[in-house]
């Protein structure tokens, strides 16, 4: 099977295989600063906790320098029992101090008096954290100033960090774990539900990929759900309704036109073999005046068929200026009126619309022309200002046109008297392009009963805007 353009990453997989990626990475991002921030807090919620203590051991310590003076050297609290917090002894090694330790430093720095015994001294000035020797973790420090008489000491106190590091480890361990697992079932979890709802869309292009220009009629499946793939099944249905319709109107189109067409060439050829196979039974001239007349005929229904070609690209429109419908009417009516029928344009006034001249004319020819060859003695002509709108109005004395074929009439290769003969009925193109003409200028016509007894064209176009008009 051909790989679609664009390879297998343009098909279903590589839609379910983004949005599978897509959640997973929005998730993992989201997770992952959210751990970041949980640890964080953490730790600085236990290290304000360890900082607390050392804050409140310095304190008591230098109320108690300043009430009973400075402890003895290696006794912890003060009261000789060599433990600082309870925890320790006094005489512990340097190289393993206590959890919190303690010094108090003169005026010149120098320890006189300490929790046990430390290779280095405690810094007294600004720094939060210290490393001292032999201890597993960092040290928080804390200094307080303290008065005995007329000496000045500092009180420092060192809290170790070691619990708030193994607390942070025992929260890290299960985020390690926990959150590959959430980012896993969340992958899982979105690659089904992704995997169900394209089902439907799989489904759709399984059914369009086997549609073709003789299997129009096919339709889509439209899933149930009220959703976004329901409404592209129903919209890909309305698609391909109109395309059945247009190729169904297509192919119509071309064998009314075909059929048009054959009917002048099987009359010239008629023509030309009698005229060939029994010489002289044809009236001089008569061969020549088939021929022109039925090339004539021919030559009308390709015009027409152009202007519908172009109607159907859209192309009908090719200028847009000020037209005075009122003169296009009465010319027509003129042309007709030479032929001996009796045209009415009393009720003709001025009307101005926009549009293509040449187009708009062949509007009123057409309408003019349709309502002379059904007409038996009369035609009315009429042009009216209705504000908004110019109506053009042709009327007939003939028998008119039923009420259920008012809109049928205006179909392509439609003559609803098909006994008469074909060279007074026309091609049965007029009206159709009379209605493309009229849409195409954002106007519509209409058929209705006419008081002369016939049929009752009315066609209605936007008029120029009086403050356009000159």
């Amino acid at each position: 099977m051909a790989e679609p353009p664009g390879g297998r990453w343009s098909g279903r997989a590589s839609v379910r295989l983004r949005t599978t990626a897509a959640a997973v990475l929005v998730v993992a991002v989201v997770l992952v600063l959210g751990a970041l921030l949980l640890v964080s807090l953490v730790r600085g919620s236990l290290r304000d906790g360890v900082e607390t203590t050392a804050e409140q051991r310095a304190a008591d310590l230098a109320a108690q320098v300043e009430a009973t003076g400075v402890p003895g050297s290696g006794t912890g609290d003060g009261d000789g029992d060599g433990d600082s917090d309870g925890d320790g002894d006094g005489d512990d090694d340097a190289d393993d101090p206590e959890d919190v330790v303690w010094q108090v430093l003169d005026e010149r720095g120098r320890v006189v008096a300490a929790s046990q015994p430390l290779a280095r001294t405690l810094p007294s000035d600004d720094v939060d954290e210290v490393r001292l020797p032999g201890a597993d973790a960092a040290y928080v420090v804390v200094a307080e100033d303290a008065r005995a008489g007329e000496a000045s000491y500092d009180v420092v106190v060192a809290a170790s960090l070691e619990e708030v590091a193994d607390s942070t480890r025992a929260l890290v361990g299960p985020l390690v774990v926990g959150l590959p697992l959430v980012l896993l079932l969340v992958g899982a979890t979105t690659w089904v539900v992704a995997g169900r709802a394209l089902a439907p869309v799989e489904r759709i292009r399984r059914e369009v990929e086997g549609i073709t220009g003789d299997r129009l009629d096919s339709r889509v499946p439209e899933p149930p759900a009220r959703d976004e793939v329901r409404r592209l099944a129903v919209t890909m249905n309305a698609m391909l309704e109109r395309l059945q319709a247009s190729s169904e109107r297509q192919q119509q189109f071309v064998a009314d036109a075909s059929h048009e067409l054959r009917s002048p060439l099987a009359s010239i050829r008629q023509t030309a073999e009698v005229a060939r196979e029994h010489p002289g039974a044809l009236p001089e001239g008569e061969l020549a005046e088939a021929v022109l007349e039925e090339s004539a005929r021919m030559q009308r229904l390709v015009e027409q068929l152009l202007v519908l070609t172009r109607a159907d690209e859209g192309a009908l429109v090719r200028a847009h200026r000020d037209v005075d419908l009122d003169d296009l009417a009465l010319a027509e009516a003129r042309r007709v009126r030479r032929a001996g029928l009796a045209v009415d344009t009393s009720a003709v006034a001025p009307g101005r619309v926009q549009g293509d001249p040449l187009a708009l004319a062949q509007v009123a020819r057409n309408l003019v022309d349709n309502a002379a060859r059904h007409a038996a003695a009369r035609v009315a002509v009429s042009v009216g200002d209705r504000g908004e709108t110019v109506e053009l109005v042709v009327e007939d004395d003939g028998s008119g046109v039923p009420e259920a074929d008012r809109e049928r009439v205006f179909e392509r290769f439609v003559r609803l008297d098909d006994a008469r003969a074909r060279d007074a009925g026309g091609s049965g193109l007029g009206l159709a392009i009379v209605r493309e003409t009229v849409a195409a200028h954002g106007g519509s016509v209409a058929v209705e009963g006419s008081r002369l007894g016939g049929a009752r064209f009315v066609v209605r176009l936007p008029a120029v805007a009086a403050d356009e008009r000159p």
